[in-house]
């Protein structure tokens, strides 16, 4: 990091970072990490170098939004970014999001984004994949009723992948009517820089908005 960027990060990561300590005893409160009351709590796991959750932050002033990055990197540029827009309705976990599910309560957040993560390609590495049994429990547990999940890939293995381990969940639905649903990004759904090299080298992006059901509907 620039020497500049590298003294912005020891400054402001003490006040935005989440204290591990903090995970240890299972009932972390998401709306006590933020300095005013908050309307809602949303959670983005793996933010990269933060341009969609920056961009949500900035339009959203009455929501807290947790985000999860274990690269320094990717955490800085979000740092820098917020300090030049002035938000601070961000809270940040340099860490996995594996970490944090288990620490917060059940029905506590309100959205939840997984957008790009990597796809693990190689068969071998499937099981590091966010997507997975356990972890899709783990939302469901955490997720309010009626929240929405949204999840992005550019991968279509990775696609199949997560359509496969969310249908016919009875815990989420998929909001998609048509193709459009899932081949366009809503408007309220800002563009990530992986997204953009990924269009423009033409691959297809997917975007997929799972509700989750209410508690019992099943």
């Amino acid at each position: 990091m620039r020497p500049g960027r590298a003294a912005l990060f020891r400054d402001r990561i003490r006040s935005i970072g989440i204290d591990p300590s903090l995970l240890d005893d299972g009932h972390l409160q998401p709306e006590s990490l933020f300095p005013v009351p908050v309307d809602d709590v949303w959670l983005e796991i793996g933010f990269g170098n933060g341009e969609h959750l920056a961009a949500q932050a900035a339009a959203n002033p009455g929501v807290g939004i947790i985000g999860c990055e274990p690269y320094v990197a990717g955490v800085a540029r979000l740092l820098a970014s917020l300090d030049r827009h002035g938000v601070d309705n961000v809270r940040i976990l340099m860490d996995d999001a594996g970490l944090l599910l288990p620490a917060l309560p059940p029905a506590s957040i309100d959205r939840a984004f997984l957008l790009f993560p990597d796809p693990w390609p190689k068969t071998r590495h499937h099981k590091r994949r966010f997507v997975s049994a356990a972890n899709v429990a783990a939302m469901a547990r955490i997720l309010k009723d009626g929240a929405e999940w949204r999840l992005a890939t550019d991968d279509m293995s990775y696609c199949r992948w997560m359509l496969g381990h969310l249908y016919g969940n009875p815990d989420f639905a998929w909001q998609a009517r048509t193709a459009s649903d899932w081949r366009h990004r809503p408007a309220d759904w800002p563009e990530t820089r992986y997204e953009r090299k990924a269009l423009a080298q033409g691959r297809q992006c997917v975007y997929l908005r799972y509700r989750r059901l209410p508690r019992g509907q099943a």
